[in-house]
């Protein structure tokens, strides 16, 4: 009797362990699918990434809507957070490219924005933050890297090769400084999406960690992870809006560099 009674305990136990949600640290940081959707054999499922940057997109759009809906000459805050994030965009096109740069202002501002909107949705609890995927960060630096290309091709031609051998560097140089030259360029993409991936993942798993043991430890021990957790929410604010400052003007320094060939 005593046998089937441990047996029964065991298997009772391992049941319980199976059934037990597994603590993942990192399960915040998932992709998941919300509406599996298929088109001609490709996945384009809605997932909780694409979920939240369609959500960011909406405050976006929500919050130029209603900042810019009674527009007055005495601004209210509203209007006045849009117009400084307008004026704060404009000026980087003009400092970092110049009047020349003035058609690639709505690209800049929308980076900005967007960047910066999913960077701070991504603190709500239970949101997902769309910047913590490298495969979204990429995506965008790609896209950045694309452009920049294009531009240089297009306004200097073959001449853009010029780019990796520096003006005024002794032949001998050039099989040494050629190669360097094409690595750094083509490391662009990579500095641009893995900075801002690994500081939005990194800050929000402190912060993280900081809430489960708030919420798991006795009250009394609790307050210190707490206090912890509040200050690193201010701190995540902060690098959120310099992730977005630092991607935007990166974005003006390589067109830059592709109109100008510095």
């Amino acid at each position: 009797m005593m046998m089937i009674s441990t047996a029964i305990a065991s298997e009772t136990a391992h049941a319980a362990a199976s059934a037990a949600p597994k603590l993942e640290p990192l399960h915040h940081f998932q992709v998941q699918k919300i509406v599996p959707l298929s088109l001609f054999g490709w996945d384009i499922s809605i997932t909780n990434s694409s979920l939240w940057m369609m959500i960011s997109v909406a405050a976006i759009l929500l919050f130029f809507k209603m900042a810019l809906k009674n527009e007055a000459k005495v601004p209210g805050r509203l209007q006045s957070l849009a117009e400084m994030g307008f004026v704060f965009a404009r000026d980087l096109v003009q400092d970092n490219i110049g009047d020349e740069g003035r058609k690639y202002f709505p690209l800049v501002l929308a980076l900005f924005f967007f960047v910066l909107f999913n960077n701070l949705l991504g603190l709500i609890p239970g949101s997902f933050t769309a910047t913590s995927q490298l495969i979204v960060t990429g995506t965008l630096a790609i896209g950045v890297f694309i452009l920049s290309v294009g531009i240089g091709v297009a306004r200097h031609g073959v001449g853009f090769l010029k780019t990796f051998a520096p003006g005024g560097l002794p032949l001998a140089l050039l099989p040494l400084m050629i190669p360097i030259e094409v690595i750094s360029f083509l490391a662009r993409p990579v500095s641009l999406a893995v900075r801002l991936f690994a500081n939005m993942t990194a800050g929000h798993t402190v912060l993280g960690v900081m809430i489960f043991f708030t919420v798991t430890l006795p009250v009394w021990a609790g307050v210190i992870p707490l206090s912890f957790a509040v200050v690193l929410t201010g701190v995540e604010i902060f690098i959120g809006f310099i992730q977005a400052y630092i991607f935007a003007i990166l974005t003006c320094v390589y067109i830059n560099d592709a109109m100008h060939m510095h």
